[in-house]
């Protein structure tokens, strides 16, 4: 495999889009932070901080992606980074750069040793479900499952109201059919909902039956792009952060929950009309998963066709 094309930046270029990409993580991470501190939760905001595993600190950190060499002084700090190297006069001549010159660029070689497993399940979730069709079907049921019959398994959710009370949101669940294919909504179903689901999706059928319509899928987006870190370009994860902002948003307007008093109107998916604002959304949101994901999988290339030109027992070490 020939070796990427490096693109250069220069230190004034890389800490200008640095600073770019706290300004905008600091929009989301600061007031998260600030309601930690205080004690607070939000129901809908705090999401993305607390569900994955990506925390703030780690987001704020700026990384250029594959085949993009960071020059300058500042540039010898990178080089320490995990998954950074420094480069020698023979990379810097492929890069254009006179000998001697400091910069640091992604170790691609090194990041496909140690995650080697992690990249190809991303991989293999990413293009098979960019290949399907999608399913509009769900109505965001996933969440009215979540509580169905709540009372009778002694759950509670500490701040939020059920907006149609326990016996009408377990009459939304029983009266709608309920096809959810994510796992990891799915885990989530009370024991008396899950024989409801017309699915049953596992950990292991997980990379057969994710599809481009499904809300989770499409915000998980943001997972597979932190995992892929820093083989990413900063600014395409938060892409993916902040569509996965927005479809929290959509999917706790769409749940059964009450959260008018935290600026969230009702989707109110047990109505007709609000079946069809949901399925708008949801398409609208499949449609820029689905270009997120081709990006996502383009910028992962390198990385899978280095892995299929690694012996497995290469790879393990």
């Amino acid at each position: 495999m020939p070796e990427l094309k490096y693109t250069h930046l220069p230190q004034e270029k890389w800490l200008a889009l640095e600073a770019a990409h706290h300004a905008r993580v600091e929009r989301y991470a600061k007031p998260y932070l600030a309601r930690r501190s205080a004690g607070q939760k939000h129901p809908v905001e705090d999401f993305l901080f607390t569900y994955y595993t990506q925390k703030p600190g780690q987001l704020l950190r700026w990384h250029p992606g594959d085949g993009v060499v960071l020059s300058g002084p500042q540039a010898a700090e990178r080089a320490g980074w995990k998954y950074y190297r420094a480069l020698d006069d023979g990379a810097l001549a492929a890069a254009g750069l006179p000998a001697r010159t400091v910069a640091a660029t992604f170790d691609r070689r090194k990041f496909a040793a140690d995650r080697t497993e992690a990249i190809r399940f991303a991989g293999i979730i990413l293009s098979g479900t960019v290949a399907r069709p999608a399913q509009f079907g769900c109505f965001g049921l996933h969440e009215w499952a979540m509580v169905y019959r709540q009372d009778k398994f002694d759950l509670r959710h500490e701040y939020l109201k059920l907006r149609l009370g326990s016996e009408g949101t377990d009459t939304v669940v029983e009266d709608n059919r309920i096809r959810c294919s994510h796992f990891d909504a799915f885990r989530f179903y009370t024991p008396d909902a899950i024989p409801l689901n017309e699915l049953t999706p596992t950990r292991d059928n997980q990379r057969t039956m994710e599809q481009p319509g499904c809300l989770h899928a499409n915000m998980d987006l943001y997972k597979w792009a932190y995992k892929l870190t820093p083989a990413l370009p900063s600014e395409l994860v938060m892409d993916c952060f902040e569509l996965s902002w927005r479809i929290r948003a959509m999917d706790m307007q769409a749940s059964p929950y009450d959260l008018e008093e935290w600026g969230y109107p009702a989707i109110r998916i047990e109505t007709p009309q609000g079946k069809a604002e949901y399925v708008e959304y949801q398409r609208a949101f499949a449609a820029e998963a689905q270009a997120l994901r081709a990006r996502v999988l383009e910028e992962v290339q390198p990385l899978l066709e280095l892995l299929r030109q690694t012996p497995a027992h290469e790879g393990q070490r």
